[in-house]
């Protein structure tokens, strides 16, 4: 009987521990969600911290684009939202009103690629008037041909592709290139999942479209890059171009916003400075653009202080340098 009672007591108590430990995982989560462009960075960044952990952290990232991100982050349904773009006076507003507050740190910068058809011999560059053209909401219904784009291209249709309307991608494009954020025609192919406009580009030798750099780079063989010209020459987009500010005005930097609220957790804090420590290193093996090493110096104070706030003012700029924003932002 004692033998038998020892043996219940042992099989008791390994089932509490296991219930004890799968309880400590559940709770040690870490929710990510937001833009499409951040998302290969925060995946690489979540593979590794989770990896060095030895799955004692669990750490989820959805994509659900920079828009629909913020929706949920400021509701308090997760803990950072990726982002495209800095955060807009009305996410701004709803933030305040369900109690959110958050901290803005930028993590790589990424060019907006312009695409085409791999068979397209007509198109060697493209102005940011053309772009405009193509793309402004008085395009709509009326600029169908390419041709109606530059009279020396063909009388064929012209197919457009581009992120939706959650995206921050899209906000930036349509700020650089309408001189309005969300200002663009409707009449086109839109998804959040930059593979559907890899694959609708490459499938169509009238289409023309864009999306984040990265993204290009692991599609190189299915799609033609087009040079932009922002009024000095026609330029394309590299790390080189991105970085040193001669890719206009489709550079941009990309950020993490992190809820204050969910600094009381030990393993977010510990993810976030993991980030900033790594970001540098899986930036790059993801193709996109680190930030300048002081820059990362800067975000780490600025989380290491929990300087919440945006330093953008919940407007969109174009063309800014983010390390300039930073030490700006330090002075105060």
């Amino acid at each position: 009987m004692l033998k038998k009672f020892l043996i219940g007591e042992m099989v008791l108590m390994l089932l509490s521990a296991v219930i004890a430990m799968s309880v400590t995982a559940e709770d040690k989560i870490i929710k990510i969600d937001g833009s499409s462009t951040v998302y290969p960075v925060t995946e690489a960044v979540a593979e590794e911290f989770q990896a060095a952990k030895r799955g004692s952290v669990r750490v989820t990232v959805g994509i659900s684009g920079t828009g629909g991100g913020f929706k949920k982050f400021c509701r308090g349904e997760i803990d950072i939202s990726d982002a495209s773009r800095p955060i807009l006076k009305k996410e701004m507003d709803s933030c305040k009103e369900q109690g959110v507050e958050y901290i803005e740190l930028p993590v790589a910068y990424d060019g907006l690629a312009i695409m085409v058809h791999m068979k397209n011999t007509w198109v060697n560059s493209v102005t940011v008037a053309d772009l405009k053209k193509m793309w402004e909401p008085a395009a709509q219904g009326k600029i169908k041909k390419w041709n109606q784009v530059r009279p020396a291209w063909p009388d064929a249709a012209l197919k457009l592709f581009g992120p939706g309307a959650d995206s921050g991608t899209f906000d930036y494009f349509t700020e650089a290139i309408n001189g309005k954020s969300k200002a663009s025609r409707g009449d086109f192919t839109a998804s959040e999942d930059d593979n559907i406009l890899v694959q609708g580009i490459a499938g169509d030798k009238n289409a023309l479209g864009y999306f984040g750099l990265a993204y290009y780079d692991e599609n190189k063989d299915k799609l033609k890059l087009v040079p932009v010209d922002g009024g000095q020459g026609p330029v394309l987009p590299s790390e080189k171009t991105v970085m040193d500010g001669t890719y206009q005005p489709l550079s941009r930097p990309i950020f993490i916003y992190v809820n204050k609220n969910s600094m009381s957790k030990p393993e977010l804090k510990e993810f976030v400075a993991f980030y900033l420590k790594q970001a540098p290193k899986l930036v790059k093996q993801v193709k996109y653009i680190p930030l300048p090493s002081t820059a990362y110096k800067l975000a780490e104070e600025r989380f290491a202080k929990s300087r919440t706030g945006t330093m953008f003012g919940g407007e969109a700029k174009v063309g800014v340098k983010i390390e300039d924003l930073l030490q700006m932002e330090d002075r105060k």
